[in-house]
């Protein structure tokens, strides 16, 4: 087994981890992970072409679900090398500048997730409650500038993340828990004290997706509230199908993604397999999962999907 050289950083290696036990299967258990690859990267491309080829569907809502499906794609990338390398290949040493980069990646991509999940739900909201001036509210600028504002916010947050890492050495162990690279893996391997940069960890997930989903929940009361202040049974149900694919997406994301945090932090004797399944579940379901709930529950992208494939 590699161990990692004080001295030496550059030729260190971090070692990856599949599913302990079974070795022997890993080219068995490569099926499924190559299929839900296949599936994120076709769905979530799909749903790209037919946006942006469909004039009627250049509004709000598909903009935002355009944002979620390239966010969905960059996930999907930027863990398939180190994944299908340990099923496929057993290769499962990954040197620091390669962890520290994918790092990088899943962590914005992650946050630029959330993020999206936060506009989408304001875009529900501003629909629901205010629909007259729904065109008007969410012009492309103004689409555009909050975009802007969210790529600001993961910037200044994770794009230090890569360098507090490289100034750091490691010693011990250099097994990590997953098939990739995660920054609270990562710092269980420094020698130092890192007090500060746990600290500098919590608060950045607070600020971000504890925020997030803070917002989140804000948009649904208030949208449950104007729903049921107004609307007839019929109506309060018609409006909040409108929002049932969005609350799958959320609940596809903040689950695992809480589950995985609180282990990472605090479950300290937790199940090492419910970690690892966690994690997958984390970054592998959602970008699955998204295409096909948004393409089955709105009628619209549904059926232009069904016409593309007909033709």
């Amino acid at each position: 087994m590699s161990s990692v050289n004080d001295t030496k950083l550059n030729f260190a290696v971090f070692l990856l981890t599949g599913i302990p036990g079974l070795e022997d299967v890993h080219l068995w258990i490569s099926v499924p992970f190559c299929l839900m690859y296949v599936i994120s990267i076709v769905g979530n491309s799909v749903i790209l072409f037919i946006i942006k080829t469909d004039s009627s569907l250049h509004e709000p809502m598909y903009i935002f679900l355009s944002m979620l499906a390239v966010t969905d794609l960059g996930l999907s990338i930027a863990t398939m090398p180190t994944i299908l390398g340990i099923y496929l290949f057993n290769s499962r040493e990954i040197s620091l500048n390669a962890c520290f980069a994918q790092i990088f990646f899943i962590h914005s991509l992650s946050l630029t997730e959330s993020s999206m999940l936060l506009l989408m739900a304001f875009d529900r909201f501003v629909a629901i409650c205010n629909p007259l001036r729904y065109a008007s509210i969410l012009t492309p600028p103004r689409i555009a500038k909050m975009g802007l504002v969210f790529v600001l916010r993961w910037m200044s947050l994770i794009f230090p993340l890569p360098f507090l890492l490289k100034r750091f050495r490691y010693c011990g162990a250099n097994v990590l828990s997953h098939s990739y690279c995660l920054h609270q893996e990562v710092m269980k391997m420094v020698c130092s004290d890192i007090t500060v940069n746990n600290i500098y960890g919590l608060f950045a997930k607070l600020l971000t997706m504890g925020l997030d989903l803070l917002l989140i929940f804000l948009c649904y009361v208030m949208i449950i509230k104007t729903v049921l202040s107004v609307a007839s049974p019929m109506e309060c149900l018609r409006a909040m199908n409108t929002c049932l694919s969005h609350l799958c997406a959320v609940l596809l994301f903040y689950t695992p993604e809480i589950g995985l945090f609180v282990i990472h932090r605090f479950g300290y004797d937790s199940s090492h397999l419910l970690q690892i399944l966690l994690g997958y579940v984390y970054l592998l379901v959602p970008p699955l999962m998204n295409p096909i709930v948004y393409s089955m529950k709105s009628k619209h992208l549904h059926a232009r999907i069904i016409s593309v494939f007909i033709k």
